[in-house]
């Protein structure tokens, strides 16, 4: 049985963050402030890794968009794809470059085929961009990080 294990919750006043742990799936609050002290989680002690991207699955991809004022970068791709083996060092630049102003997530579209239907991922890789619970952004195909900016910027700053 699969559970939801990934939640992001963020507030303008302290800017926190509830991510669920990647190894046992505990919900830790997360100050995005203090991303540099490296937060571990509170159940099992392992590091809650935020500068790289985070998986997300059918059941936890609601969890991780709804609700949050941190921009959400979502990576859809397959393992067999070469072109979005060429996008995985780009979005890991991303990753740790802007952790605690954006969310880097990645979704496997082979073992997530229902989100990938939902949101009509119909080629790969496929970006995603959401804000506050909404797609404002997406672009398929690979991208260099220069052109990655400019639609994160321009999807993040629309009206």
């Amino acid at each position: 049985m699969e559970r939801e294990v990934e939640s992001v919750s963020v507030t303008e006043i302290g800017k926190r963050a509830t991510v669920a742990c990647p190894f046992c799936a505990t919900l830790n609050r997360v100050d995005l402030a203090r991303i540099a002290d490296r937060p571990r989680c509170g159940n099992c002690g392992r590091p809650i890794l935020l500068d790289r991207p985070i998986p997300v699955t059918d059941a936890t991809i609601d969890g991780v968009i709804a609700g949050t004022d941190v921009p959400v970068v979502m990576d859809c791709y397959a393992d067999w794809c070469g072109p979005c083996k060429i996008m995985a060092p780009v979005l890991d630049d991303l990753a740790r470059d802007r952790q605690g102003d954006v969310l880097v997530t990645k979704l496997d579209t082979d073992r997530n085929q229902a989100t990938a239907r939902r949101f009509d991922i119909r080629a790969i890789p496929t970006l995603l961009v959401f804000r506050n619970g909404q797609e404002v952004g997406r672009h398929a195909g690979a991208i260099p990080r220069q052109q990655l900016d400019a639609l994160l910027g321009s999807s993040i700053n629309r009206p």
